[in-house]
This record gives C-alpha cells, sequence and structure tokens, in this order.
C-alpha cells in the first residue's frame, strides 16, 4: 500500500461503482491483496482482475468436501489465468480429525452447519488472512436476505485483529446473478460444470444440491436450516456488523 488508505471516503467513491472500477482501485491501494475464489461463479471477478494484473493473488478453501466437478475446475482455472497466483487452503488435520472422531462425517445434518464449516472453513480463513492486507470476495445483495446490506468496500470487523487492519472488498455487491452470467458468457469464462446440472450457489457436496426453477439460489444450501442461518461464517461477522467504519 503505497499511502494510508481511507475507509470512508473510498466507501464514498465506490458506493455503486461497476466491478472494474472497485477491483482497480483495490489492486490500486494494496500490494498484499488476494481474491476468494469458490470455485463457482466468482471466476468472473478473476476475469476481471487478471486484465489489471495479471499475477493476481487468488485463493480458495479445499474443505475436503468439494464435489469432484469443482475439483477439476479449479485446475481448469488455473490453467487458463496460468499467472495467477492460486492457493489452495486446506483445513487442519487434527481439528477436523476430532471432529469427525466425536461426531462422524455427517454432523451437521444433526447439529447445524457452524461446527463443520467453522474448521474446514474459518479457520483455514483466520489462518490465511493474516498475510493480507486486503481481500476480494465475490458477495453479491441478491445472494441472499442477510447480504443486502453488503458494502462495496468495508473494514472486515470479523478477521481483523487489534494490530493488523483488513480492508474487505465486494465488487459485485452491486450486480445480479443475471449480469455475472451476462459477463461469463460475453467473455467465454469458463465456470463450473454443475451450473448446467441446476446448482447456483455451489458448496460442499454434502450441503449443497440443484434449486428448481424460481428458487432462491440459496435454497441449495444447507436446505435443511433456516434461510436466516445461510452464511458459513465467512462472512456472517461482516454482515452483523453493517459496514466498517474507519
Amino acid at each position: 500500500m503505497s499511502s494510508p488508505f481511507e475507509l470512508q471516503q473510498a466507501q464514498a467513491e465506490l458506493a455503486a461503482k461497476n466491478p472494474r472500477v472497485i477491483l482497480k482501485a483495490a489492486l490500486a491501494a494494496f500490494d498484499q491483496i488476494a481474491i476468494s475464489f469458490s470455485g463457482a461463479e466468482d471466476v468472473a471477478l478473476i476475469d476481471m482482475a487478471v486484465k489489471l494484473k495479471p499475477d493476481v493473488a487468488v485463493f480458495c478453501l479445499d474443505t475436503g468436501r468439494l464435489h469432484p466437478e469443482t475439483y477439476r475446475f479449479l485446475e481448469t482455472v488455473r490453467e487458463r489465468y496460468s499467472r495467477i497466483r492460486l492457493t489452495i487452503l486446506s483445513p487442519d488435520a487434527e481439528e477436523l480429525s476430532r471432529l469427525v472422531s466425536a461426531k462422524g462425517l455427517f454432523s451437521f445434518y444433526r447439529d447445524g452447519h457452524t461446527e463443520c464449516c467453522g474448521i474446514r472453513k474459518v479457520a483455514s480463513l483466520r489462518r490465511h488472512l493474516p498475510t493480507l492486507d486486503a481481500w476480494i470476495t465475490g458477495q453479491r445483495r441478491d445472494q441472499n436476505p442477510t447480504r443486502q446490506a453488503v458494502a462495496e468496500v468495508e473494514l472486515d470487523t470479523a478477521f481483523a485483529t487489534p494490530d493488523h487492519a483488513l480492508i474487505k472488498f465486494n465488487p459485485l455487491a452491486n450486480w445480479s446473478s443475471a449480469q455475472v452470467w451476462d459477463y461469463i458468457e460475453a467473455f467465454e469464462v469458463p465456470f463450473n460444470p454443475l451450473h448446467r446440472q441446476g446448482y447456483v450457489s455451489i458448496g460442499c457436496e454434502p450441503c449443497t444440491r440443484a434449486v428448481l426453477p424460481h428458487q432462491h439460489e440459496r435454497e441449495g444450501r444447507w436446505w435443511w436450516e433456516d434461510a436466516a442461518k445461510k452464511e458459513c461464517g465467512l462472512h456472517a461477522g461482516n454482515l452483523r456488523g453493517g459496514k466498517g467504519k474507519s
């Protein structure tokens, strides 16, 4: 980062801007910044970013429970955008072993997904984010009722520490799912083949299913739980807290 980052100024300047403008500002403001790639339609962000910074850093959470199609898709993206620095994050083996030994492989159907996601996703992210000053996500306001107040740029209150401020950029916040797919089709961006099978929001295999026509995309995630709980913990802390303050 070449100069101190002014959050409130950035929020005012980037509000309602298109994704490319937000990405350009984010990549200009921070050197230690990376895109969080879920292995679904977030690849649109990568396609935009490499046109600004070909060797942009990208990370993906490998929970150990992703669909086979998602794992193959990760390699498709790596090959298509050969200059990106793709890091695959895995859960802590000992933590995971304790959970599985105590509760089995499908405890989330009984106990809710928070504990499993905490080990397979949140803990991995908590170990990785301290290496960054900012990160970029594919959150959109139309994805879920819990995301309607997502800001284009915010202070990440969930993963920041007292001695390490962390900024989160959400370049797709203003876009609809239709706009994302218009971009994918227009620029022939690769996408997870599961989308052709009715999967809209794609996560771990046991916790994701295809949705019916006209169902909301998050209906296919953790379908056995209440809609207000359909966050895995990666963004929930920020969503509860609203827009960050500088």
